[in-house]
């Protein structure tokens, strides 16, 4: 059904599709190709609903990637007309597994949903250390002391105003954050 491009691009590296190309991801969308293929990787875990496979989805990827019911939904009802997933009704809930048709058709393509669930778990690796660098800066703006804050906010500005510099530009700027980050060690 297509194949699974390695190319990295965007600013999280996420791969092209497996059967899209590299439109498959873009900013916080799933391609649906890619989409349906992780579902069955979920539920060749566990069966679940589909509430759960949102939220699993959102956990892998450290809340970057949270599919909307109007693309999760649609994709598991093509994988239940296409025989690669079951549902039985719980109440007014629907529990969804993998089939054995399901099965086969996840291992001829596992490579590629574990390279997309790797990407996911790689985007939430960055996400927290980021929420590491910045944590306690939010909670100062929201109550304490803004210094910080109100200065991370206007160091952002300048370099934003300072984007497509020349070279020799470009030198002094690092040159000044590295001075700030070693003065901001205590060094």
């Amino acid at each position: 059904m297509g194949r699974h491009h390695r190319g990295g691009f965007g600013r999280f590296g996420f791969g092209g599709g497996f059967g899209m190309g590299p439109e498959s991801f873009r900013g916080r969308k799933m391609g649906s190709v890619d989409l349906r293929l992780v579902l069955l990787m979920l539920l060749a875990d566990r069966p679940s609903h589909g509430y759960e496979l949102i939220r699993a989805l959102e956990e892998r990827s450290g809340g970057f990637y949270s599919p909307s019911p109007g693309m999760v939904y649609p994709a598991l009802t093509w994988l239940e007309e296409v025989g690669y997933a079951s549902v039985a009704a719980e109440g007014a809930k629907k529990l969804y597994r993998i089939t054995p048709q399901g099965a086969e058709y996840l291992a001829q393509h596992k490579a590629a949903a574990e390279a997309i669930l790797s990407q996911l778990e790689q985007i939430a690796q960055r996400l927290g250390r980021v929420r590491e660098a910045v944590a306690g800066f939010e909670e100062e703006a929201d109550g304490g002391p803004q210094e910080v804050w109100l200065a991370r906010r206007e160091l952002k500005e300048a370099l934003r105003a300072a984007r497509g510099s020349s070279a020799e530009e470009a030198r002094r700027i690092a040159q000044i954050l590295k001075d700030a980050a070693a003065k901001i060690r205590g060094r």
